[in-house]
């Protein structure tokens, strides 16, 4: 008896496959963590707050070294032209301090020295490995990978209204003055996303494309969750601080 391999599934249409990278977002998005629900709650103390910012500074400074490896993948050069913007957004540009210094903003605010944040010390070692090998994926997975990677930005703007207003409202800590990081992201990454969404429509026209898409979209999804898993584990319950990480004071 001869067995054959079942043949791979068509390609769908450019609707279909932005449906199911959404549909990654609503199952699988950082926004859904147990440690958002805190943060976003009021639930949190000062020092998980501030092992928050300081971490996740990690995953900030990346961004450009992240858009200069796509960048080095891109053959096009109007595409370059735009990409090139993500780096001016972070890193600065002219008049506009970046989002870099932005976040800065938000550690100085919650007393966290922003030497000791910018040297990245005290991150958590799994927050370090999870931004290394976003970085690298993007290298290892030039143009249509790394293009896709980035889609997590659909599902960005809700999370950043919501960190604003619960932010406010709930931590007598946090001003309106330490939240322009994300007041920006309000407007940039739905620019962002538009851009890269319309490239993954128009490339994404095989199976094996497709498949590549939905691949990086989750594991930019789990680049994102693991970095709030760790959090969890060492600041929330059962409060595992690895060695040589951030030790919040007593308060």
């Amino acid at each position: 008896m001869t067995v054959t391999a079942a043949a791979a599934p068509p390609p769908v249409a450019a609707d279909a496959l932005e449906a199911k990278i959404r549909a990654i977002g609503a199952e699988r998005y950082h926004s859904l963590h147990p440690f958002h629900r805190l943060l976003h709650g009021g639930r949190c103390t000062r020092a998980q707050v501030r092992a928050w910012a300081l971490n996740r500074y990690c995953y900030q400074a990346a961004i450009p070294r992240k858009d200069a490896a796509v960048l080095a993948g891109l053959t096009d050069r109007a595409l370059r032209r735009a990409w090139i913007g993500r780096i001016h957004d972070h890193d600065g540009h002219g008049d506009d301090p970046g989002g870099i210094e932005r976040w800065l903003r938000l550690t100085d605010g919650l007393g966290l020295d922003r030497d000791y944040v910018m040297s990245m010390q005290g991150a958590l070692p799994a927050t370090r490995m999870a931004v290394e090998h976003y970085v690298q994926y993007v290298k290892d997975h030039p143009g249509l990978g790394a293009i896709a990677s980035c889609l997590t930005e659909l599902f960005a703007p809700s999370l950043h209204a919501e960190r604003i207003s619960g932010m406010l409202e709930h931590y007598d800590f946090i001003d309106d003055s330490v939240m322009t990081y994300f007041r920006r992201r309000l407007t940039q990454a739905p620019r962002d996303c538009d851009m890269a969404l319309a490239y993954v429509r128009e490339h994404a026209r095989s199976e094996e494309s497709q498949q590549l898409v939905l691949d990086a979209v989750t594991m930019k999804t789990n680049v994102l969750w693991v970095q709030l898993d760790a959090l969890y584990h060492a600041y929330v319950a059962p409060g595992h601080i690895p060695p040589g990480a951030y030790v919040p004071p007593e308060e």
